[in-house]
């Protein structure tokens, strides 16, 4: 079984690399909803090491990049990279934070959620994902032909955008949970049937652009743009509960 595989390749990296994993999710579209018949394992960890490691002259790097083929991509971060990112509020730790798809959760990790959770700023979210559907619009749908897959790399940021405006907090990972919100009826359904196209296409396929999609993101990257822009900072800019945080996390591995 899979999430067995994957949970035995953890313990080895535990082992080899003499860390703690609190937490483990899967990333990507696996943990979105929409995966093709060959997507791989995109699995994420959060790591703590032993407090010498912490008080070493020549620092460990902080991330383990553990595993990388054509099944597997395994590769976890240190808490403190892990904290330090929650306090500029980046999506990609608030994401992980969120999966779906958990292989493992140390019960410290539910502190380090809660503590993170007052560090999510609406501004930085909004620019993260507008920027990441500006981005995979440009580069990648704007041809003849596109890919199914990068639709999804420009859909589910800009309804995550939608999301965070809405509710001021960090949004759902899967993508039917962000499609409950308020669309068009016929924009929903033409959605719904390329996430089904997708599911059962290559990830190298290409195809002919969808038109209403198309105008959709268009329309939702100029609207996102404006109001990320006109947005004032609302950053914390504490370090005081992180810091605190991850003094009770090293403490532990004395």
């Amino acid at each position: 079984m899979i999430v067995e595989e994957i949970r035995k390749k953890l313990r080895e990296a535990e082992e080899k690399e003499k860390i703690k994993i609190i937490y483990a999710v899967e990333s990507g579209s696996r943990s979105w909803g929409f995966a093709s018949p060959d997507s791989d394992y995109d699995v994420r960890f959060i790591y703590v090491r032993r407090l010498e490691d912490y008080l070493r002259l020549d620092q460990k790097r902080d991330v383990i990049e553990w595993q990388m083929d054509a099944v597997f991509d395994i590769n976890g971060w240190d808490i403190r990279k892990t904290l330090m990112q929650f306090y500029k509020s980046n999506a990609t730790v608030f994401e992980w934070s969120n999966s779906p798809v958990v292989y493992d959760e140390a019960p410290e990790w539910k502190e380090v959620c809660q503590t993170a959770r007052a560090y999510f700023s609406v501004k930085a979210m909004l620019y993260h994902y507008y920027g990441v559907a500006k981005s995979t619009y440009y580069q990648f749908l704007t041809g003849d032909e596109v890919k199914y897959k990068k639709y999804f790399y420009a859909l589910r940021p800009l309804l995550a955008c939608r999301y965070i405006w809405e509710h001021r907090c960090p949004p759902p990972i899967v993508l039917s949970e962000l499609m409950c919100m308020d669309m068009p009826a016929d924009l929903r359904k033409e959605i719904e049937e390329l996430v089904e196209k997708k599911k059962k296409t290559m990830e190298g396929d290409k195809h002919s652009p969808v038109p209403r999609i198309q105008n959709f993101i268009v329309r939702e990257l100029e609207v996102w743009k404006e109001r990320a822009e006109a947005m004032k900072d609302d950053r914390k800019d504490d370090w005081t509960a992180l810091n605190q945080l991850f003094f009770r996390l090293l403490e532990e591995q004395v």
